[in-house]
């Protein structure tokens, strides 16, 4: 099957809420986040983007039907606790681009639309004049219980892609998990981070 992606920015992501939302649902209760979340708190959580010019959102489509999202904003408009480890650190949010959330549906991984992912989020943050950029990734025990079989980080994609990890930069959330039985559980996000001077 072919697929499509689109390239949504600021107001314009507002009509994809509700796709980005059930992905993240869906996908994020998978290993490693194992998250026990509902679509209309995840809107809720997404409406942040919609309200900041500097956002993005790259789409994935096919058949008519939205099959993957990943998203952007400058830090200093993310979620207070993505700023936090930036400024503990002395580094200043602003000069920050924030990659979130990369959700697919499993039928369409390994398709290369990962790395499109990147490179049109990259392309955005570049256009904003952005030359540092991050994202986070939450931690997991190599022997974690549901762990499945066979499962491979995305480690070694991000190094390719010029990312690097900071074990010092970790932000702290807490959520709903699959095995907590309805309680949150606090977890650490330990961030990557790719600085370039002039062009990435």
């Amino acid at each position: 099957m072919e697929h499509s992606i689109r390239v949504c920015s600021g107001p314009g992501v507002a009509g994809h809420l509700g796709d980005a939302a059930n992905l993240r649902t869906s996908v994020f209760r998978e290993f490693p986040y194992l998250y026990e979340g509902d679509a209309a708190a995840e809107r809720e959580y997404l409406a942040g983007y919609a309200g900041s010019p500097g956002s993005v959102f790259v789409l994935a489509e096919a058949e008519g039907m939205v099959v993957g999202v990943s998203t952007g904003l400058p830090l200093v408009a993310a979620d207070p606790a993505f700023r936090q480890p930036f400024e503990a650190a002395g580094m200043n949010p602003a000069e920050w681009f924030y990659f979130g959330e990369s959700v697919l549906a499993r039928e369409w991984r390994g398709r290369g639309i990962g790395h499109r992912f990147f490179d049109e989020r990259e392309a955005h943050a570049r256009s904003l004049g952005f030359a540092r950029i991050c994202f986070c990734a939450v931690e997991r025990s190599t022997d974690h219980p549901l762990k499945p079989p066979g499962y491979r980080s995305n480690d070694a994609f991000w190094s390719r892609r010029g990312y690097v990890e900071q074990p010092g930069l970790k932000a702290r959330f807490a959520w709903r998990q699959v095995d907590s039985a309805g309680s949150e559980v606090m977890n650490e996000l330990v961030f990557w981070i790719r600085e370039t001077r002039g062009q990435m």
